[in-house]
């Protein structure tokens, strides 16, 4: 997986948002937000990419997987790396949604802290989808 400038760019805002006060994020949380989205946006689409490069047995598996927990008669093996790929999916959006939750309740509460452990979790919450995403590539390689 590529690097991705939007994905690249929220990182960097993030981590420089570790140093504001609390009027700096009051008067940049919109571009924190919509930084933060782009970058959760690109990885969704980058993530629709790789799997429309899957097989369709493969996309049928994974899609019987995440229905009702059973991936078919596939190789066992398989199901294990695909079980691996949604568990690092669901990692990357309990991450996500933590990350929006610390956000929202920086914002109720005026609070620095809690905006620099937004920003963290954020940050973290990248990193896992990123990681779900080349799990996902991975499993284009596979023969």
């Amino acid at each position: 997986m590529q690097k991705l400038a939007a994905v690249e760019e929220a990182k960097a805002l993030m981590n420089e948002a570790q140093d504001w006060s609390v009027w700096h994020w009051l008067t940049d949380k919109r571009r924190v937000r919509a930084t933060a989205d782009r970058a959760t946006e690109t990885l969704g689409e980058c993530e629709k990419k790789v799997k429309a490069a899957w097989s369709e047995d493969l996309k049928k598996a994974y899609r019987d997987l995440c229905r009702n927990g059973r991936a078919g008669s596939i190789d066992p093996e398989l199901k294990q790396t695909l079980e691996r790929v949604k568990d690092a999916e669901s990692a990357a959006e309990e991450a996500r949604v933590d990350a929006e939750a610390t956000f929202d309740e920086a914002e109720r509460r005026l609070s620095t802290d809690l905006a620099r452990e937004g920003a963290q979790k954020a940050i973290a919450s990248w990193v896992l989808r990123e990681k779900a995403i080349r799990r996902a590539e991975a499993m284009t390689r596979r023969k």
